[in-house]
Protein backbone atom coordinates (compact mmCIF):
# COMPACT_ATOMS: atom_id res chain seq x y z
CA UNK A 1 0.00 0.00 0.00
CA UNK A 2 1.38 2.86 -0.62
CA UNK A 3 0.51 6.66 0.80
CA UNK A 4 2.23 10.22 0.62
CA UNK A 5 3.79 11.76 3.89
CA UNK A 6 3.41 15.41 2.38
CA UNK A 7 0.03 14.79 0.17
CA UNK A 8 0.36 19.15 0.01
CA UNK A 9 2.86 18.95 -2.20
CA UNK A 10 0.43 17.82 -5.45
CA UNK A 11 -1.65 21.45 -4.93
CA UNK A 12 1.90 22.44 -6.81
CA UNK A 13 1.04 19.98 -9.63
CA UNK A 14 -0.81 22.79 -11.84
CA UNK A 15 1.92 25.66 -10.93
CA UNK A 16 3.43 25.50 -14.44
CA UNK A 17 -0.07 26.50 -16.01
CA UNK A 18 -0.98 29.36 -14.05
CA UNK A 19 2.95 30.11 -14.60
CA UNK A 20 1.97 30.15 -18.56
CA UNK A 21 -1.07 32.26 -18.10
CA UNK A 22 0.21 34.99 -15.31
CA UNK A 23 3.84 35.83 -16.76
CA UNK A 24 4.66 37.88 -19.73
CA UNK A 25 6.31 35.57 -22.33
CA UNK A 26 10.21 36.07 -22.69
CA UNK A 27 11.40 38.87 -24.96
CA UNK A 28 14.74 39.06 -26.60
CA UNK A 29 14.67 42.57 -28.61
CA UNK A 30 17.22 41.89 -31.68
CA UNK A 31 17.37 42.08 -34.91
CA UNK A 32 16.13 39.19 -36.89
CA UNK A 33 17.92 39.66 -40.36
CA UNK A 34 20.36 42.47 -41.53
CA UNK A 35 20.02 43.71 -45.14
CA UNK A 36 22.17 45.73 -46.64
CA UNK A 37 20.56 49.34 -48.40
CA UNK A 38 17.20 47.95 -46.06
CA UNK A 39 15.44 51.36 -46.82
CA UNK A 40 15.75 51.10 -51.07
CA UNK A 41 14.84 47.86 -50.94
CA UNK A 42 11.83 48.34 -48.97
CA UNK A 43 11.05 51.21 -51.08
CA UNK A 44 11.82 49.61 -54.23
CA UNK A 45 8.99 46.86 -53.01
CA UNK A 46 6.19 49.13 -52.20
CA UNK A 47 6.16 47.79 -48.31
CA UNK A 48 6.62 49.26 -45.37
CA UNK A 49 8.56 47.65 -42.69
CA UNK A 50 7.20 47.38 -38.75
CA UNK A 51 7.96 45.87 -35.79
CA UNK A 52 7.59 41.89 -35.37
CA UNK A 53 8.31 39.48 -33.37
CA UNK A 54 9.11 35.53 -33.91
CA UNK A 55 7.96 33.12 -31.21
CA UNK A 56 9.29 29.73 -31.22
CA UNK A 57 7.17 27.11 -29.51
CA UNK A 58 7.88 23.63 -28.18
CA UNK A 59 7.12 20.22 -29.81
CA UNK A 60 4.43 18.47 -28.75
CA UNK A 61 7.48 15.86 -27.13
CA UNK A 62 9.03 18.73 -25.48
CA UNK A 63 6.04 19.71 -23.62
CA UNK A 64 5.10 15.98 -22.96
CA UNK A 65 8.68 15.42 -21.17
CA UNK A 66 9.36 18.78 -19.21
CA UNK A 67 5.10 17.68 -17.74
CA UNK A 68 6.17 14.47 -16.69
CA UNK A 69 9.26 15.58 -15.41
CA UNK A 70 7.27 17.87 -12.99
CA UNK A 71 5.00 15.41 -11.78
CA UNK A 72 7.62 13.15 -11.10
CA UNK A 73 9.55 16.00 -8.75
CA UNK A 74 6.56 16.99 -7.50
CA UNK A 75 5.65 13.78 -6.94
CA UNK A 76 8.91 12.80 -4.96
CA UNK A 77 8.31 16.12 -2.98
CA UNK A 78 5.21 14.35 -1.83
CA UNK A 79 7.09 11.37 -0.05
CA UNK A 80 5.79 8.75 -1.25
CA UNK A 81 5.70 5.70 1.11
CA UNK A 82 5.22 1.95 0.79
CA UNK A 83 3.20 0.91 4.09
CA UNK A 84 3.97 -2.81 5.01
CA UNK A 85 2.13 -5.26 6.67
CA UNK A 86 1.67 -4.31 10.39
CA UNK A 87 3.78 -6.03 13.13
CA UNK A 88 2.20 -7.00 16.52
CA UNK A 89 4.20 -6.89 19.58
CA UNK A 90 3.20 -8.34 22.70
CA UNK A 91 3.92 -5.86 25.78
CA UNK A 92 4.54 -7.81 29.19
CA UNK A 93 2.34 -7.30 31.77
CA UNK A 94 3.45 -9.42 34.59
CA UNK A 95 6.58 -10.27 36.21
CA UNK A 96 7.31 -13.51 37.28
CA UNK A 97 10.24 -14.98 39.31
CA UNK A 98 10.51 -18.45 39.61
CA UNK A 99 12.75 -19.16 42.99
CA UNK A 100 14.29 -22.84 43.05
CA UNK A 101 15.96 -24.91 45.69
CA UNK A 102 19.23 -26.68 44.89
CA UNK A 103 20.35 -28.04 48.20
CA UNK A 104 21.17 -31.74 48.02
CA UNK A 105 17.87 -32.94 49.63
CA UNK A 106 16.75 -32.18 46.01
CA UNK A 107 18.26 -35.19 44.02
CA UNK A 108 16.17 -37.61 46.24
CA UNK A 109 14.19 -40.22 44.36
CA UNK A 110 10.67 -39.59 45.53
CA UNK A 111 8.56 -38.59 42.25
CA UNK A 112 7.59 -40.38 38.86
CA UNK A 113 7.92 -38.74 35.40
CA UNK A 114 5.08 -38.42 33.22
CA UNK A 115 6.53 -41.97 31.42
CA UNK A 116 6.24 -43.28 34.65
CA UNK A 117 9.82 -43.69 35.60
CA UNK A 118 11.17 -42.87 39.27
CA UNK A 119 13.18 -39.60 39.40
CA UNK A 120 14.58 -37.03 41.96
CA UNK A 121 13.01 -34.20 43.09
CA UNK A 122 14.90 -31.61 40.73
CA UNK A 123 13.98 -33.83 37.13
CA UNK A 124 10.12 -33.55 38.34
CA UNK A 125 10.28 -30.18 38.91
CA UNK A 126 11.94 -28.99 35.85
CA UNK A 127 10.11 -31.22 33.48
CA UNK A 128 6.72 -29.62 35.22
CA UNK A 129 8.01 -25.91 35.09
CA UNK A 130 9.60 -26.25 30.99
CA UNK A 131 5.78 -27.01 30.59
CA UNK A 132 4.75 -24.02 32.49
CA UNK A 133 7.40 -21.68 30.86
CA UNK A 134 5.75 -22.71 27.40
CA UNK A 135 2.59 -20.65 28.66
CA UNK A 136 4.11 -17.92 29.91
CA UNK A 137 3.81 -15.66 26.71
CA UNK A 138 3.12 -11.71 27.55
CA UNK A 139 5.06 -12.53 30.65
CA UNK A 140 8.47 -11.72 31.80
CA UNK A 141 10.51 -14.26 33.93
CA UNK A 142 13.28 -14.35 36.00
CA UNK A 143 14.64 -17.33 38.23
CA UNK A 144 16.86 -17.54 41.06
CA UNK A 145 18.53 -20.62 42.27
CA UNK A 146 19.31 -21.65 46.11
CA UNK A 147 21.82 -23.47 48.14
CA UNK A 148 24.18 -21.80 51.00
CA UNK A 149 22.92 -18.60 48.62
CA UNK A 150 21.22 -17.17 46.47
CA UNK A 151 21.98 -16.56 43.09
CA UNK A 152 20.17 -15.34 39.32
CA UNK A 153 20.24 -17.59 37.11
CA UNK A 154 18.43 -15.46 34.73
CA UNK A 155 17.44 -12.38 34.78
CA UNK A 156 14.05 -10.64 33.75
CA UNK A 157 13.40 -11.47 29.89
CA UNK A 158 10.94 -12.42 27.82
CA UNK A 159 12.96 -14.98 25.90
CA UNK A 160 11.33 -18.11 27.27
CA UNK A 161 13.39 -20.65 25.21
CA UNK A 162 16.42 -19.21 26.51
CA UNK A 163 14.97 -19.38 30.31
CA UNK A 164 14.00 -23.49 29.24
CA UNK A 165 17.41 -24.10 28.26
CA UNK A 166 19.26 -22.54 31.74
CA UNK A 167 16.50 -24.26 33.93
CA UNK A 168 17.84 -27.49 32.07
CA UNK A 169 21.69 -26.12 32.92
CA UNK A 170 20.42 -26.21 36.82
CA UNK A 171 21.94 -29.25 38.94
CA UNK A 172 22.05 -30.29 42.61
CA UNK A 173 24.54 -29.12 44.86
CA UNK A 174 25.38 -26.09 42.43
CA UNK A 175 24.82 -23.69 44.38
CA UNK A 176 25.45 -25.71 47.84
CA UNK A 177 23.82 -28.02 49.85
CA UNK A 178 22.45 -25.57 52.57
CA UNK A 179 18.74 -23.92 51.66
CA UNK A 180 18.63 -20.08 52.26
CA UNK A 181 15.12 -19.05 51.51
CA UNK A 182 15.20 -15.98 53.08
CA UNK A 183 18.36 -14.76 51.16
CA UNK A 184 16.33 -16.01 47.68
CA UNK A 185 13.47 -13.57 48.85
CA UNK A 186 15.78 -10.91 49.05
CA UNK A 187 17.87 -11.15 46.37
CA UNK A 188 14.36 -11.48 44.27
CA UNK A 189 13.07 -8.48 46.06
CA UNK A 190 16.18 -6.51 44.82
CA UNK A 191 15.21 -8.04 41.01
CA UNK A 192 11.97 -6.81 41.46
CA UNK A 193 13.42 -3.07 42.27
CA UNK A 194 14.00 -2.33 38.72
CA UNK A 195 10.11 -3.71 37.46
CA UNK A 196 8.32 -1.26 36.02
CA UNK A 197 5.40 -3.75 35.79
CA UNK A 198 2.08 -3.33 38.26
CA UNK A 199 1.88 -7.39 38.80
CA UNK A 200 4.98 -9.13 40.57
CA UNK A 201 4.55 -12.99 41.53
CA UNK A 202 7.23 -14.88 42.86
CA UNK A 203 7.10 -18.93 42.91
CA UNK A 204 9.13 -20.25 45.95
CA UNK A 205 9.89 -23.79 45.57
CA UNK A 206 11.53 -25.69 48.12
CA UNK A 207 11.76 -28.87 50.00
CA UNK A 208 13.26 -27.97 53.36
CA UNK A 209 13.90 -25.53 56.05
CA UNK A 210 15.86 -22.57 55.90
CA UNK A 211 19.10 -23.41 56.85
CA UNK A 212 21.70 -20.54 56.03
CA UNK A 213 19.89 -16.92 54.74
CA UNK A 214 20.88 -13.83 56.90
CA UNK A 215 17.29 -12.95 56.75
CA UNK A 216 14.27 -14.46 58.04
CA UNK A 217 12.17 -15.56 55.02
CA UNK A 218 9.12 -14.87 56.63
CA UNK A 219 10.56 -11.05 57.72
CA UNK A 220 11.75 -11.08 53.57
CA UNK A 221 8.05 -12.02 52.65
CA UNK A 222 7.11 -9.10 54.58
CA UNK A 223 9.41 -6.86 52.98
CA UNK A 224 8.37 -8.26 49.86
CA UNK A 225 4.11 -7.38 50.60
CA UNK A 226 5.50 -4.17 51.18
CA UNK A 227 6.72 -3.21 47.69
CA UNK A 228 3.57 -5.37 45.88
CA UNK A 229 5.27 -8.19 44.97
CA UNK A 230 3.22 -11.55 45.39
CA UNK A 231 4.62 -14.68 47.16
CA UNK A 232 3.13 -18.15 46.59
CA UNK A 233 5.16 -20.93 48.06
CA UNK A 234 5.32 -24.59 47.31
CA UNK A 235 6.51 -27.24 49.41
CA UNK A 236 8.44 -30.26 47.56
CA UNK A 237 8.91 -33.65 49.23
CA UNK A 238 8.07 -36.29 51.99
CA UNK A 239 6.16 -34.28 54.97
CA UNK A 240 7.49 -36.61 57.83
CA UNK A 241 11.39 -35.91 56.80
CA UNK A 242 13.61 -34.90 59.64
CA UNK A 243 16.30 -33.00 60.05
CA UNK A 244 17.47 -30.37 57.72
CA UNK A 245 15.07 -31.73 54.75
CA UNK A 246 11.93 -31.41 57.01
CA UNK A 247 9.81 -28.56 55.34
CA UNK A 248 8.78 -25.69 57.41
CA UNK A 249 5.37 -25.74 56.91
CA UNK A 250 4.41 -22.84 58.96
CA UNK A 251 7.06 -20.67 57.92
CA UNK A 252 5.85 -21.23 54.09
CA UNK A 253 2.52 -20.38 55.09
CA UNK A 254 3.59 -17.20 56.41
CA UNK A 255 5.40 -16.10 53.59
CA UNK A 256 2.48 -16.93 51.22
CA UNK A 257 -0.22 -15.19 53.83
CA UNK A 258 1.42 -11.60 54.33
CA UNK A 259 1.87 -11.46 50.25
CA UNK A 260 -1.34 -12.13 49.60
CA UNK A 261 -0.16 -15.23 48.21
CA UNK A 262 -0.73 -19.00 48.77
CA UNK A 263 0.40 -21.99 50.22
CA UNK A 264 0.69 -25.55 48.16
CA UNK A 265 2.17 -29.28 48.77
CA UNK A 266 3.89 -31.14 45.91
CA UNK A 267 4.10 -34.42 47.52
CA UNK A 268 4.37 -36.22 43.31
CA UNK A 269 4.05 -34.87 40.18
CA UNK A 270 0.93 -34.74 39.32
CA UNK A 271 0.20 -32.56 42.58
CA UNK A 272 3.05 -30.11 41.17
CA UNK A 273 1.44 -30.12 37.96
CA UNK A 274 -2.04 -29.33 39.61
CA UNK A 275 0.02 -26.53 41.22
CA UNK A 276 0.73 -24.67 38.57
CA UNK A 277 -2.02 -25.17 36.41
CA UNK A 278 -3.60 -23.55 39.56
CA UNK A 279 -1.20 -20.67 39.54
CA UNK A 280 -2.17 -20.51 36.16
CA UNK A 281 -5.67 -19.96 36.74
CA UNK A 282 -5.65 -17.29 39.93
CA UNK A 283 -3.07 -14.79 37.71
CA UNK A 284 -4.51 -14.20 34.37
CA UNK A 285 -2.12 -12.25 32.02
CA UNK A 286 -3.71 -9.00 30.77
CA UNK A 287 -2.51 -9.34 27.40
CA UNK A 288 -0.96 -5.67 25.71
CA UNK A 289 -0.46 -5.51 21.99
CA UNK A 290 1.51 -2.50 20.53
CA UNK A 291 1.53 -2.70 16.17
CA UNK A 292 4.14 -1.14 13.79
CA UNK A 293 3.45 -0.87 10.13
CA UNK A 294 7.07 -0.15 8.43
CA UNK A 295 6.85 2.24 6.32
CA UNK A 296 9.65 2.70 3.51
CA UNK A 297 10.24 6.16 1.61
CA UNK A 298 10.12 5.43 -2.26
CA UNK A 299 10.40 9.21 -3.25
CA UNK A 300 14.14 8.60 -4.57
CA UNK A 301 12.62 6.63 -7.38
CA UNK A 302 10.75 9.36 -8.63
CA UNK A 303 13.59 11.19 -8.70
CA UNK A 304 15.07 9.08 -10.77
CA UNK A 305 12.84 9.05 -13.48
CA UNK A 306 12.86 13.09 -13.02
CA UNK A 307 16.70 12.50 -13.78
CA UNK A 308 15.87 10.15 -16.86
CA UNK A 309 13.48 12.17 -18.48
CA UNK A 310 15.50 15.71 -18.03
CA UNK A 311 18.95 13.37 -19.92
CA UNK A 312 16.73 12.34 -22.88
CA UNK A 313 15.11 15.32 -23.41
CA UNK A 314 18.86 17.49 -23.47
CA UNK A 315 20.18 14.11 -25.36
CA UNK A 316 17.32 14.69 -28.30
CA UNK A 317 18.32 18.29 -28.45
CA UNK A 318 21.91 17.72 -28.88
CA UNK A 319 21.06 14.78 -31.69
CA UNK A 320 18.42 17.16 -33.35
CA UNK A 321 21.09 19.82 -33.29
CA UNK A 322 23.49 17.69 -34.85
CA UNK A 323 21.24 16.57 -37.66
CA UNK A 324 20.54 19.71 -38.52
CA UNK A 325 23.93 21.20 -39.01
CA UNK A 326 24.71 18.17 -41.40
CA UNK A 327 21.41 19.01 -42.59
CA UNK A 328 22.61 22.47 -43.57
CA UNK A 329 26.11 21.58 -44.34
CA UNK A 330 24.92 19.27 -46.91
Amino acid sequence: MILFASAWFFLLLPLPILLHFLLPPFQDARSALRVPLFDTLAKTSGQTPAAGAVVRRRGRWQFALALLCWVAIVTALARPQWLGEPIVRELPTRDLLLAIDLSGSMQTEDFVNKDGERVDRLTAVKEVLDDFLTERQGDRVAMIVFGNGAFVQIPFTQDLEVCRQLLQQTAVGMAGPKTALGDAIGLGITLFERSELKDKVMIALTDGNDTGSQVPPAEAAKIAADKGIVIHTIAVGDPAAAGEEKIDEATLKEMANVSQGRFFRANDRQELQQIYTELDKMSERKVESISHRPKRDLYFGFLAVALMLSVVYHVILILRGMLERRVSAG
